[in-house]
């Protein structure tokens, strides 16, 4: 059996991947789970969570879907992405997908153009239709300053074990993405250790790549990925 692991973003939760993780479940008989980690959700209670733990439960659904499946994937959104990678460093994953993977603190320069986007909808009456808003208008406030501590430890604390993927991977990137700039994923790409590397840069999708106008084709592309069989020795580098 084949098991998928999927792991959302910080102050997120399974919504933001939930329509990959639904498609795959319509297309294939995989096991796909999709842990909530602590302190994230529907409600956030962030006060007491510390990075570690978000890693620690991470892996324990990684050994749990192991127990039961002889092949592994491994799906991470933002954050999630660089757990991801982590467990990749440490387990035997046959495939990684990374998608709008936080290598790099949130850019307050970009962060400050989302703003703008905001308040300019604002004005025109449209901040129902501005994703970013409605993502995270209920989250600002119950968002403690000791929680984005722990999210910038995580990100020291992962990027030290990327050089240890060996896994074939796949990462997509949204061009607008106004919270990781999209330019990070080159240097990403580089500190990899995996042999064969596919990049998509998304030129209509911001951070939120799940739910946004190039879902249909990112959820063909995943699939596709996850599902064609990998030359066993490569020296080269896809990128697209």
């Amino acid at each position: 059996m084949i098991g998928c692991l999927m792991i959302h973003g910080y102050t997120g939760g399974p919504k933001e991947i939930e329509p990959l993780a639904e498609f795959l479940r319509e297309q294939t008989d995989w096991r796909i789970e999709v842990p909530v980690l602590s302190g994230h959700g529907e409600k956030l209670q962030l006060d007491e969570v510390t990075y570690d733990i978000w890693i620690k439960e991470s892996e324990e659904a990684l050994i749990e879907l192991k127990k039961e499946c002889d092949k592994l994937f491994v799906i991470g959104f933002s954050m999630g992405g660089m757990i991801a990678a982590y467990l990749a460093a440490h387990h035997d994953v046959d495939k990684l997908v990374l998608l709008s993977p936080a290598r790099k603190y949130i850019s307050f320069k970009y962060l400050s153009q989302y703003v703008k986007e905001v308040i300019k909808d604002g004005f025109k009456g449209k901040l129902d239709e501005n994703e970013l808003y409605l993502h995270y208008k209920s989250k600002l406030a119950a968002v403690p300053f000791k929680a984005n501590v722990e999210f910038m430890k995580l990100v020291n604390e992962t990027k030290k074990y990327l050089e240890n993927v060996k896994s074939p991977v796949f990462i997509a990137q949204g061009q607008k993405d106004g919270l990781v700039p999209y330019q990070t994923v080159y240097s990403l790409d580089k500190e990899l250790g995996s042999e064969h590397k596919e990049v998509v840069i998304f030129e209509q999708s911001n951070h939120m790549i799940c739910l946004g106008e190039d879902s249909e084709i990112l959820n063909r592309m995943v699939l596709r990925f996850l599902s064609e069989e990998m030359p066993k020795e490569t020296n080269e580098k896809s990128a697209e």
